[in-house]
């Protein structure tokens, strides 16, 4: 099993003195060694006065300095390409404003929402939405609320929705979102990871806010770093978080229908690969990349690269599922170019997968029918206890003197 740098360069340091972490990477849809990076310090107390906002294009045919410098009003903390228009990204910053770039016009933003209007929190999730116009996007923050913009006029957001899982659409008990997931190929879903541990899967069309929450997912002890829907199999999601990935079915309500062992160190990011759907990469906080292949084997990753010494923070596949670029805490983004073993669909790959995914998904049905059954049947002869003790628990002490 082979595995090569690429050809040009293998890493790009944060060029600033102060070092910060690489927190999001999007590749230029429409050149392969251009990426856009977001830096940022997520942790409060380490951010200082001469801390530098820029976030930097790079073209790794030439890593020794950005291609581009772009100025944020606030340090970006997510930055996105239209997939659409090479030229254009949009940002969410680390105060919650939202920012988006024209390339040809400059280092500086060509549009900014005001502090008013924008989230409270920082932005850990912007993406493109597909649309006649090519300029409607929308963003989640740990301010609990999702938002919709069109980048043309970012004065005012066109749509917005609190993360309240009760559905009272209550902006303090909403869930802080860290984590957000859209695929194209299924226009008015998406999916919202929270600092919870909860996944929220929502309908954008559905007629009322409390409607748009469609159902939980509950699997992880702290907050989900990332989600992402199976490229063949969308039905098919991957999330991370605490010291496991897990790969869940929208079918299977209560559990993940499969995941990897506990980890020693937690994993900070993950996603499918493009091309293969039998294939997830996760990064860890040691500064492994671990790439699995399920159909190969499932109790160990079927490679491990040590990328770094110090955390991993993002990662990001190109289309092709042979170009990894992956972020570190200090802004160091390494890129590595995987085996073509790993990104060239195997014979009969998508039927084996689908057939797993399938079985496991029905196992677990089976599992929940059984354990809703047992619930029931505890509730119902704890029920029939308290009837022979004296009535309903709830009755009593409702007519004082009787």
């Amino acid at each position: 099993m082979s595995t090569t740098s690429t050809p040009s360069h293998s890493s790009a340091p944060d060029p600033n003195a102060a070092k910060r972490t690489a927190t999001h990477l999007s590749w230029c849809p429409n050149a392969s060694k251009k990426l856009a990076v977001a830096y940022s310090i997520l942790e409060f107390q380490q951010s200082k006065k001469d801390m530098s906002l820029d976030s930097y294009i790079w073209d790794l045919e030439n890593s020794s300095r950005p291609e581009m410098v772009l100025k944020p009003p606030s340090p970006l903390v997510t930055l996105e390409y239209n997939p659409k228009d090479s030229f254009v990204l949009v940002g969410g910053c680390y105060n919650g404003q939202m920012a988006y770039w024209d390339t040809r016009k400059g280092q500086l933003p060509v549009e900014v929402s005001t502090v008013e209007v924008s989230h409270r929190d920082p932005v850990y999730g912007a993406i493109w939405l597909q649309s006649k116009t090519g300029t409607d996007c929308f963003s989640a923050s740990t301010d609990g609320q999702v938002l919709w913009w069109d980048v043309r006029k970012l004065s005012v957001p066109t749509e917005k929705l609190v993360l309240d899982i009760s559905r009272k659409g209550i902006l303090k008990d909403a869930l802080g979102a860290v984590a957000l997931e859209f695929e194209s190929t299924l226009p008015t879903k998406f999916m919202v990871g929270t600092e919870q541990g909860i996944v929220i899967l929502c309908n954008r069309k559905a007629k009322t806010p409390a409607e748009k929450i469609t159902c939980t997912y509950s699997g992880h002890h702290g907050p989900v770093y990332a989600l992402s829907r199976n490229p063949m199999y969308p039905k098919i999601f991957l999330t991370v978080g605490d010291w496991t990935a897990r790969i869940w079915s929208e079918d299977a309500k209560e559990s993940a229908i499969m995941w990897t062992k506990y980890h020693s160190a937690y994993l900070t990011d993950g996603c499918w690969s493009p091309v293969r759907p039998a294939v997830f990469l996760t990064t860890r906080s040691d500064g492994t990349l671990d790439i699995w292949d399920f159909l190969f084997k499932q109790n160990d990753p079927f490679l491990s690269l040590k990328v770094c010494d110090e955390p991993l923070s993002s990662l990001r596949v190109q289309d092709n599922g042979r170009i990894v670029g992956c972020g570190s805490k200090v802004g160091t983004v390494s890129v590595m170019e995987i085996s073509s073993v790993l990104c060239t669909l195997q014979r009969n790959e998508k039927n084996l997968a689908n057939a797993m995914f399938e079985r496991e998904t029905r196992r677990e049905k089976i599992l929940e029918a059984r354990y809703r059954e047992m619930r029931l049947k505890e509730r119902t002869r704890s029920e029939r206890g308290s009837f022979a003790r004296g009535g309903h628990p709830g009755a009593r002490g409702k007519h004082p003197g009787t």
